[in-house]
């Protein structure tokens, strides 16, 4: 576990604690299984990871996912820069896939 978030992961945070998002609960940091979750709603079975450039086209992330996913889980993911700079569709998109379940 990381002590020291990210911008982006601050960033974020700041926007789903305290039931921001339409009240749906969601928790920062959370240790599953082998794995560290950036941001989980466990209500709605949503992972939201927030990545760098060194997650681009990983492997290993591929398969952390495919763990996840049959566990139940759905997973989103977005770039540092778009947490930073387009905060508003991220929201959006993050409800949506919200709403979906």
């Amino acid at each position: 576990m990381r002590h020291e978030p990210t911008d982006a992961e601050l960033a974020m945070w700041r926007l789903l604690r305290d039931r921001r998002l339409a009240r749906f609960k969601f928790r920062r940091q959370v240790p599953f299984r082998n794995f560290i979750l950036d941001f989980v709603c466990f209500e709605k079975r949503l992972i939201i990871e927030i990545d760098g450039s060194q997650h681009a086209s990983s492997t290993r992330d591929e398969a952390r996912e495919a763990v996840l996913i049959a566990e139940g889980f759905r997973m989103a993911r977005y770039w540092n820069n778009d947490v930073l700079q387009r905060r508003s569709a991220i929201l959006e998109d993050i409800f949506v896939k919200l709403a979906e379940r």
